[in-house]
């Protein structure tokens, strides 16, 4: 190195640097890595989150009880025998019959317990013409759905015998083995599928199969990795199976995106005429440091998720931003290393209809040349009408209703067990879903308790909140009593939710709770529904405020702009607020419904709204901090700020286009599902990407910066005393090269 280079300064430049000088012990290092966290999760194994985790609040304190008891609450069966045409009744002969047939069948199978006849229960509808048999499956309730499979052949036989009767089975093991039948195989074929996808992008994005193979591998090996880091942290916060599919999603999506725009950096300095060696430098310095202030920013905002205080989020959190330092990590270290030891070899593979066309050495796009001279020419009118349009589109969001979907919104009519669902609800409201009472006493036989216990059957009828029948299951031997309330409602939310209120703040303090050490929380799904949109609700506002702030601290920092800052963080509301309502339009209004099969659903699943927040929050930094570092990267070589915007919007589009392409495809594989709540979380990360690499990067990000000239740099003196986490691209790329980077007469701040 001559006297006169400047020392390469940054992280991403020193680590990359080390990498390519130590090509072999980096590999080996990461290999090392990737296999000591397989195997130690292995070893760990992985500690799911519990019930009693999932909520606070009443849900919270019944699982806990039930708990503490050491009981398994088994997996409930309800087989519907319903006369077809209304001509016979629950009392006729013929449909004694059925009955007593349903309890033989279920019975011999030696799968079930406490089977009970609806001449016992009084489980029988106020027309007469519907009757239920209720039974509990054998062994534990998590693997019920494994055991349910004898029972309902049993069941179907039965049917077949009785013509003119329908005769249905419904319930937790059913429901279960339904859904894991019919969606299980679903979800592996979107996992999968996502990988050949992204390879097939990349090979239109290269041209070249083992260039395209390298974002795949490294994307593939960070989630290999971090599967095996969830095993181990799980011990200290429990994970879940729905972390574990967000972990595999946001990694593939980052792990390509950080891996794309590092490589693309390296083959555009090469055929700008760099050797190999100075390409790879420019690229550790330039793209490096972006994906690293990218990778914490998008990590910052995958921590927001822990402050709501709810144990799957808290684990769909923490899984997504280990991936992604993971996938950060390995993209600044190994990837320089890989590309040290390919040199040429990268364009190995070569694919003959895919031969890539020469450029001007800058690789600058054409169409996107020819968009950004129109919103330069009058940035003006580009920012009125892409924000005006953007907002339009955010409009209907301000009408949003979010609950967690029935099971007939959840998957419409393409299940059968969904018509025995509504079938069950019309005929016995709630009685598919009732509300479940846990109560807890010193002594769960005493007469007062068994009076309130008695007071309370009768008030949760005479208050309008449940026709009945209320049944109660007593567990001498653990003072526990179980009471199962139907809500007057059934499956609509709104009015089964009131008929819970009715429960907890009427009925309950003037029956059970006028005892002496009585314990009674209410849960059961509409419960569980509320409990859990109470919480959420009041977690919004501190996350968005974490999310916000620090995210804005982290680009007032990386890019020494208080400018920059701000308008980063509005943008990204922009994009956010868009994608609300797109996902309102389409799944709430039923606009456009048809096109990704989502009729009739009238309502966004609860969870969505602040877990697309946290997700596109982060993600979408990764296109902004890649397009404003190549914009500041020109700027500080001397162009002016509307030729740096120009330069820096041009020659990332390409690797902005490719990311998003693959980010879009891998999402919108999601959207595919039959399950409308993965529907619209692959339709609404799949938009707000859209959005965000077309409208936001290439027309308003471009169009603000212009009209704010030289203020885009803007940093008030008394913030001079922040740490500077800034990195002069320009003057690290110079570092130890022969071929000259900085042409003579260019500035740069060192």
């Amino acid at each position: 190195m001559g006297s006169g280079d400047t020392r390469v300064r940054g992280l991403a430049a020193r680590a990359g640097g080390w990498s390519a000088r130590h090509r072999w012990a980096a590999v080996g290092i990461w290999v090392l890595f990737v296999v000591l966290a397989m195997g130690l999760g292995s070893a760990a194994g992985r500690v799911d989150v519990k019930a009693s985790d999932q909520l606070k609040g009443e849900t919270h304190t019944a699982a806990k009880i039930i708990e503490d008891a050491g009981i398994e609450e088994p997996a409930g069966e309800t087989v519907l025998i319903q006369s077809k045409d209304g001509s016979l009744k629950a009392t006729d002969p013929a449909f004694r019959a059925a009955v007593a047939d349903v309890v033989r069948a279920v019975d011999a199978t030696g799968e079930v317990t406490d089977v009970s006849t609806p001449y016992d229960t009084k489980t029988i509808s106020q027309d007469g013409r519907s009757a239920l048999v209720q039974f509990d499956m054998k062994g534990e309730s998590d693997t019920a759905g494994e055991r349910v499979e004898p029972v309902l052949r049993a069941v179907e036989r039965v049917q077949q015998e009785h013509e003119t009767l329908r005769i249905e089975e419904i319930g937790g093991a059913s429901m279960m083995k339904t859904f894991d039948d019919a969606f299980g195989d679903d979800f592996q074929k979107a996992e999968y599928s996502a990988v050949p996808v992204a390879l097939g992008i990349l090979l239109i994005a290269f041209g070249a199969l083992v260039a395209a193979l390298l974002p795949v591998a490294l994307a593939i090996t960070a989630i290999m990795a971090t599967m095996g880091l969830m095993g181990v942290v799980s011990h200290v916060m429990p994970m879940s199976e729905t972390a574990n599919s967000v972990m595999l999603l946001v990694g593939l999506a980052v792990g390509v995106d950080y891996c794309l725009f590092y490589l693309r950096r390296e083959r555009e300095e090469r055929e700008a005429g760099r050797d190999a060696q100075t390409a790879l430098r420019i690229a550790a310095a330039t793209s490096g440091h972006a994906i690293i202030v990218s990778g914490v920013t998008v990590c910052v905002a995958m921590a927001g998720m822990l402050f709501t205080g709810l144990a799957e989020f808290e684990a769909m959190g923490l899984a997504s931003l280990m991936v992604v330092a993971v996938a950060m990590v390995g993209s600044v270290t190994v990837l320089p290393a890989l590309l040290s030891l390919l040199g040429e070899r990268v364009e190995k593979g070569r694919i003959p209809f895919l031969r890539r066309r020469k450029r001007n050495g800058n690789r600058e796009s054409r169409f996107w040349t020819a968009v950004l001279k129109g919103v330069l020419a009058k940035p003006v009118v580009s920012v009125v009408v892409a924000a005006g349009a953007l907002l339009a589109i955010a409009a209907p969001a301000l009408g949003m209703k979010t609950q967690n979907l029935t099971l007939d919104q959840e998957f419409g009519d393409s299940l059968p067990i969904v018509q025995t669902y509504n079938r069950v609800n019309e005929a016995f409201p709630g009685g598919s879903e009732p509300a479940e009472v846990v109560v807890k006493a010193d002594d769960i036989n005493a007469t007062e308790v068994q009076s309130a216990l008695a007071d309370f059957r009768e008030r949760a009828i005479s208050s309008g909140a449940s026709r009945g029948p209320v049944d109660i299951k007593l567990d001498d031997a653990k003072n526990v009593a179980f009471v199962y309330v139907p809500l007057v409602g059934g499956s609509d939310l709104d009015q089964a939710g009131a008929s819970l209120d009715k429960l907890r703040d009427e009925v309950r303090p003037a029956t059970l709770g006028t005892v002496d050490g009585v314990e009674a929380p209410i849960t059961g799904g509409v419960a569980m529904s509320k409990d859990f949109n109470d919480q959420l609700v009041g977690s919004v506002a501190p996350v968005f405020a974490f999310v916000v702030v620090f995210a804005f601290l982290l680009m007032l920092l990386s890019f020494r702009s208080l400018t920059v800052a701000i308008t980063s963080i509005v943008l990204n509301l922009l994009s956010v607020g868009a994608t609300y309502g797109i996902l309102v339009a389409v799944f709430q209004h039923g606009w456009g419904a048809s096109l990704v099969g989502a009729q009739g659903v009238g309502a966004i699943v609860s969870w969505l709204p602040l877990f697309l927040f946290v997700i596109l929050f982060g993600l979408s930094m990764d296109y902004h901090v890649f397009v404003v570092s190549r914009i500041r990267e020109a700027r500080l070589r001397g162009r002016t700020t509307k030729d740096a915007i120009t330069h820096g919007v041009v020659t990332t589009a390409g690797v902005v286009t490719s990311a998003a392409v693959i980010m879009v495809a891998v999402f919108a594989i999601f959207g595919t599902l039959s399950m409308q709540s993965m529907k619209q979380m692959g339709v609404g990360l799949a938009a707000a990407v859209l959005i965000d690499a077309t409208i936001i990067r290439g027309v308003l990000l471009p169009a603000v910066m212009a009209l704010l000239g030289e203020r885009n740099w803007y940093l008030p003196k008394w913030l001079n005393r922040l740490p500077d986490l800034t990195h002069d691209e320009a003057a690290d790329a110079v570092a130890g090269t022969r071929t000259p980077v900085v042409e003579e007469g260019e500035r740069v701040r060192v």
